[in-house]
């Protein structure tokens, strides 16, 4: 990994009406819009929808690494993120950040460990880590081949 800080850019291109190219060096583009809420198509990614995706991605990656580094063996993992946007003192913003995830691990598999590398990946995404809004973690592990053994 390299020293810190790292510094990430990515630029933006939108006409008067239609939709925003965004992209970065070496990366496509990929095409956005406003979400449904705010007027816009819904066909497309959003500003909200970005950040609420990265929320989940950061989840999975950090997990990754966390387990790798605690050598625990895992199948597969699912998380799906949902992000709550109100008006908090006449500015809109992100008040919550939800994270369920879903990890199934083989038989052999210490489910209650597992568990709390989930929680400490939580705990060490660098996205939710930036954010203003908490976030909170629903967690379940699933052992292979054993359906009465799924936590929380």
């Amino acid at each position: 990994m390299d020293e810190y800080p790292h510094r990430y850019a990515a630029h933006a291109r939108a006409d008067a009406e239609g939709e925003v190219s965004i992209g970065s060096e070496g990366l496509g583009t990929l095409a956005t819009a406003p979400p449904p809420q705010f007027g816009g198509p819904g066909d497309r990614w959003s500003p909200e929808t970005l950040l609420v995706g990265a929320v989940a991605d950061c989840f999975i990656l950090t997990f990754r690494a966390v387990a790798r580094a605690s050598k625990l063996s895992w199948l597969s993992l699912e998380c799906e993120a949902e992000g709550t946007l109100d008006r908090v003192d006449k500015i809109t913003q992100f008040t919550e950040f939800v994270v369920r995830a879903s990890l199934r691990v083989p038989a052999d598999a210490d489910p209650k460990r597992a568990e709390r590398l989930l929680e400490r990946s939580e705990h060490s995404c660098l996205i939710t880590a930036s954010l203003k809004a908490p976030s909170r973690l629903e967690a379940r592990v699933e052992v292979e081949g054993d359906r009465t053994r799924i936590t929380r």
